[in-house]
């Protein structure tokens, strides 16, 4: 879990974590043994390789502002944001990455 590190200056007030790539970060030790957590930022890590990490960055932010738009709550737009949701789906589900297609953000609810 080289990857994963706890540091609460880069983690935005209000969540637990952040994926910025190849890297995770976590304002708290005990997230690092929450296996809900570690996979659901372990999506976020494969869906950020997968568009050559610069484009899930762009297409995280519009994706974000125009759900920020229509519902016009940070919260919401966080929650429906498209990767947010795959993750959100998915990281109870500890076999998920071995079985999943690529680009299955796509795919979502």
């Amino acid at each position: 879990m080289k990857r994963f590190i706890v540091n609460r200056y880069f983690v935005p007030k209000g969540f637990s974590g952040i994926t910025l790539y190849p890297f995770v970060f976590t304002n708290k030790d005990s997230h690092l043994n929450d296996a809900r957590f570690v996979n659901h930022e372990r999506i976020h890590l494969v869906q950020q390789r997968e568009l050559l990490v610069i484009f899930f960055y762009l297409w995280y932010v519009i994706d974000f502002l125009i759900k920020l738009l229509k519902y016009r709550n940070k919260n919401i737009a966080y929650q429906q944001n498209i990767f947010e949701r795959e993750a959100y789906q998915n990281d109870h589900n500890q076999e998920y990455l071995a079985e999943r297609k690529p680009f299955a953000f796509l795919r979502g609810k």
